[in-house]
């Protein structure tokens, strides 16, 4: 059962969103620390989308780390994530036309992964890009929520001049999953997005796994990268 669907949504405390950079610095250590680990990939390409304002410098670690494992990881190439830019469709259809530039020297299908907003990327191109994605690991992604179920919604209408306002046809859209496995990886310890908004319903293709994790350190949490042994 879908628990987003069964509990009340709100917005994560605010003592815990001021938590969170010194508990994401404390994930980042633990990560530097940790065994490298073994290579059991197939070189399959893995483009990692960063979070909003932030680029491919905060997903390094994620990256790397991918990279050990044996699959070829990539960075979305946009730079920093600042929101999309005028019609959403037109935005996303010249997302998908880069990813495909990034995909052309590989015979293999991606896999696609997001932090945060980038997740929201990651599910919406698997829908236009079908045949090319083996599957949409999603990591701290609100899909099943409002801006105002975020502490950084004001931001996100900041960036992308989007109305206040929630809009139903977009919040359906954005929660409809893509046809390919998906994974989403969630933690109810989470300052700045609320957990609900991160659970996917379970079922042949679609699967949950929880981690106790900050939002700003998830990517590089020792927990989440565990969790990306076998992509």
């Amino acid at each position: 059962m879908n628990q987003a669907a069964i509990l009340p949504i709100n917005r994560p405390a605010l003592s815990q969103l001021g938590y969170e950079p010194w508990r994401a610095a404390w994930e980042f250590l633990a990560h530097t620390m940790g065994r490298k680990p073994v290579a059991i990939g197939d070189g399959h390409p893995v483009i990692i989308f960063p979070g909003m304002g932030t680029d491919g410098r905060a997903v390094a670690p994620l990256r790397k780390h991918c990279d050990s494992l044996g699959y070829s990881a990539l960075d979305w190439g946009r730079g920093y994530n600042t929101g999309p830019q005028g019609n959403l469709d037109a935005w996303l259809s010249e997302l998908a036309s880069h990813t495909v530039e990034l995909l052309k020297d590989f015979d293999q299908r991606a896999t696609l992964v997001g932090w945060s907003l980038g997740g929201l990327y990651a599910r919406e191109l698997a829908k236009l890009l079908t045949p090319q994605v083996r599957q949409v690991i999603t990591i701290g992604t609100p899909f099943n929520a409002a801006a105002d179920h975020t502490n950084f919604g004001w931001l996100f209408r900041a960036l992308t001049g989007a109305s206040r306002e929630n809009d139903p046809g977009l919040s359906a859209r954005l929660s409809a999953p893509p046809p390919v496995p998906t994974t989403s990886i969630y933690s109810r310890t989470d300052g700045v997005v609320s957990w609900q908004c991160c659970v996917e319903k379970e079922g042949p293709q679609a699967e949950n796994i929880e981690v106790e994790a900050s939002h700003l350190g998830m990517g590089f949490n020792p927990l989440t990268l565990l969790s990306l042994i076998h992509i």
